[in-house]
């Protein structure tokens, strides 16, 4: 567990003092460092590195910035780097630094986790600034964050579908924000077709998590992908892939995290969040390749591969949302393999329609989270034609432009008109790598922090 406290100078006792090391220099150097003990400690401006130099009373925590400071970054870093006993000290020019500095501690931590027999030690960070800060807002922001990447890190046989919709009503219902949870039978009567065929083979049955909260003003909608665990369905994943497909319900937990984040703000803005949640396994009651579902809005889908079942919860998801009229759309996802390919292993993919485009792009910047626009090309829309029904879910054999594909699917399901984002989170939603920065080993929370800024600036325009 990590203690925060501010201070308006460092500590009489032993402590830690960390300092962003820039290519071009030390930053806001308050200490005398000699070359000397620079290189003595190897002290490097490459991003994320720690050199240590021992003085009588502290030590110094050489951080590595690159080309540019980056609060958040610098904090994460240093936390990773300091020794346990002593408090580390951050300095802050003034409250917007302290503000990104909590956040990056925060943030920066490695994920708890109740299955480990060994629990992390407590550590404190000491914010250093000589005026009273007001830091609620981000450690609200940013505690919320981990809590849902603890969610997502959860193993798939402690969080099934029905577990994962009494999870999010807990946590949603304690902030103020109101929250249905339609069971197979109600799915069925509101003819939600495509979660229902994704849920079909698994003996934990399917769930929707409507989420409401009313702050007045605007209405942004939110629509989460939440396999809690796909094995491909009768279109079975090989082994290797199937490893890491807990995190397959990342973009649920996403549209929870912000709802709640937005909840805790206070936000002028009326928002209703869908997680479309659903267990994909194999079995005799599974859908096959080759059936045809219908969707809530009507539409039927040739399901060629049903390890495309991502864009099938959603469809029902969007529509759903659709029919409430809201200024804006916004749906996230695990959705396509082909994004990591594309994009690596740290942006974001972005398609979508009006508005809502530039909207998302502002706000990532602003948060400090990559995302990249993509296009939605309309020849690619040929590619899901089907003689059996209005649309097949694949074009089986095609491997050209998988994340468009995927996104001109989804669409379908979206009105003329609509302002629209698309977020693939499949490259950025969870890091098997080692940490860096503000990300840790596991699920990383990515696009919460977007979202809540996107409601903030709807609230305020």
């Amino acid at each position: 567990m990590i203690k925060i406290t501010t201070a308006s100078a460092n500590p009489n006792s032993i402590h830690q003092e960390a300092i962003p090391y820039l290519k071009s220099g030390l930053k806001d150097q308050v200490h005398t460092i000699s070359d000397q003990q620079r290189t003595l400690a190897k002290a490097d401006s490459k991003p994320g590195s720690v050199a240590r130099i021992v003085l009588e009373d502290r030590s110094l925590l050489i951080i590595g910035c690159g080309d540019t400071y980056n609060p958040m970054n610098f904090a994460a870093n240093a936390l990773r780097g300091m020794a346990p006993g002593a408090p580390l000290v951050l300095r802050a020019a003034d409250e917007a630094e302290a503000k990104q500095l909590v956040m990056g501690v925060i943030l920066g931590q490695k994920t708890p986790s109740a299955y480990k027999s060994e629990q992390p030690v407590d550590s404190e960070v000491v914010i250093v600034h000589p005026d009273k800060l007001t830091l609620e807002p981000e450690l609200t922001t940013a505690q919320t964050i981990v809590r849902i990447r603890e969610l997502i890190n959860q193993p798939a046989n402690d969080l099934y579908p029905e577990l994962l919709a009494e999870k999010a009503k807990e946590l949603a219902e304690a902030v103020g924000i109101t929250v249905e949870i339609w069971d197979q039978e109600k799915l069925e009567q509101e003819r939600c077709g495509g979660i229902l065929s994704v849920g079909k083979g698994s003996v934990r049955p399917p769930r929707l998590v409507k989420l409401s909260y009313s702050g007045g003003g605007k209405h942004l909608a939110l629509v989460g992908k939440g396999i809690t665990f796909d094995t491909g369905g009768l279109s079975l994943k090989p082994a290797e892939s199937m490893v890491g497909m807990k995190y397959d319900m990342a973009g649920s937990a996403t549209v929870l995290g912000a709802m709640i984040g937005i909840a805790l703000k206070k936000t002028k803005i009326n928002v209703t969040g869908f997680m479309c949640l659903a267990e994909n396994m194999p079995s005799g009651e599974a859908t096959r390749p080759g059936d045809v579902i219908r969707i809530r809005n009507g539409k039927t889908v040739e399901v060629l591969n049903t390890d495309a079942e991502g864009r099938l919860v959603l469809a029902d998801g969007l529509s759903l949302a659709a029919e409430l009229s809201p200024d804006h759309i916004v749906d996230v996802a695990t959705l396509t393999g082909a994004a990591t390919i594309a994009l690596g292993n740290r942006y974001t993919g972005l398609m979508g329609t009006g508005a809502a485009v530039k909207l998302a792009l502002e706000s990532a910047q602003r948060s400090r989270e990559l995302l990249w626009e993509m296009p939605l090309p309309v020849e690619l829309r040929e590619i899901l034609n089907s003689e059996l029904a209005d649309i097949a879910n694949v074009k089986i054999g095609n491997r050209a432009g998988g994340m468009l594909v995927g996104g001109q699917f989804l669409k379908d399901f979206v009105p003329e008109g609509t302002s629209w984002a698309h977020l693939d989170i499949a490259p950025s939603a969870n890091n098997d790598a080692a940490a860096y920065d503000i990300t840790p080993q596991g699920a990383t929370g990515v696009m919460i922090r977007t979202l809540i800024d996107m409601a903030d600036s709807l609230a305020s325009s």
